[in-house]
C-alpha cells in the first residue's frame, strides 16, 4: 500500500478517463495515482482549503508544469467542466456531496463517479437513484474507521430500483455481507446496548432504540434483504 488502505481502496475503483477531477483533493494522492499510471490525459484537482491545495500542488508540480494537471481553489464543482469524464469526491458528508451535485451554477451528476461520504450515505443513495444514476458498487470498507463508497455514473436513461433496506445499508453490503459491514453492525449494536442501559432514558426513546436494535440484529442475521 503506497498511500494507505483508504486511499488505495479509492484508487482501485478509478478507471481510465480523458479528464479526471478530484474534488476536495486534500494531499492530491488520487490525482497522482491517475497521472502516474497513465489513467487520464488531464486532471483537475480542487479544494476549498488553500493549505490543502498547496500540498497537492507541491506533490503534483511536474504534472502542473507539463499542463497535465490544473489546480483549482474553490468550492464544489467550481472549475470542473460538466464534460469531465470521471469525478472523485471523498471525505465529505453525503449531504455536502448532494449540495455539490445540485448547485444551481456548477452542479451536475458526472458520467462516472466515485463518492466516499463520511455520513448521510442514505441521503446520497436516494438522490442518485431518484435522479436516474446507475450504481456499480455500494459497500463498506475499513481502515481504522468504517467508510462507505458508492461507484457509478449517469447516462440519463432508466433508474435503479433500491429497497428501503438497500438505501439504509447499501446494496452490496446486504448481498455480499462483507466483513467490514458486519463489524460495523456489531459495533453499532454494542453502542445501542449502551444507550438503552442508560439511567433516565425516556420510554419513547428507549422503544425507538430497541426497534432499531432489532432491525440491526435482523440485518446481521441475514433476515433483511
Amino acid at each position: 500500500m503506497r498511500y494507505g488502505k483508504r486511499i488505495d481502496t479509492l484508487c482501485s475503483l478509478l478507471k481510465n478517463a480523458d479528464v479526471f477531477a478530484d474534488v476536495g483533493c486534500d494531499h492530491g494522492y488520487c490525482t497522482e495515482y491517475m497521472l502516474a499510471n497513465g489513467l487520464c490525459n488531464r486532471a483537475i484537482f480542487s479544494d476549498i482549503s488553500k493549505g490543502s491545495l498547496a500540498k497537492a500542488e507541491k506533490l503534483l508540480g511536474k504534472y502542473v508544469q507539463a499542463g497535465k494537471a490544473t489546480p483549482v481553489l474553490g468550492n464544489g464543482f467550481f472549475g470542473v467542466p460538466k464534460t469531465t469524464d470521471e469525478v472523485l469526491i471523498a471525505g465529505m458528508g453525503g449531504s455536502e456531496i448532494v449540495a455539490i451535485l445540485t448547485d444551481n451554477t456548477y452542479g451536475f451528476i458526472p458520467e462516472r463517479f466515485v463518492f466516499q461520504p463520511m455520513h448521510d450515505t442514505e441521503k446520497l443513495r436516494r438522490f442518485l437513484v431518484e435522479q436516474g444514476a446507475y450504481i456499480e458498487r455500494d459497500y463498506t470498507f475499513e481502515d481504522k474507521k468504517f467508510y462507505d463508497v458508492i461507484v457509478g455514473g449517469y447516462t440519463g436513461t432508466g433508474k435503479e430500483t433500491y429497497t428501503e433496506a438497500e438505501y439504509e445499508f447499501g446494496r452490496d453490503n446486504l448481498r455480499e455481507r462483507g466483513e467490514a459491514f458486519l463489524q460495523r453492525l456489531q459495533r453499532l449494536l454494542k453502542d445501542l446496548d449502551g444507550y438503552i442501559a442508560r439511567q433516565g432514558i425516556q420510554e419513547a426513546n428507549k422503544a425507538e432504540l430497541l426497534k432499531r436494535k432489532e432491525r440491526f440484529e435482523r440485518v446481521l442475521n441475514g433476515e433483511v434483504k
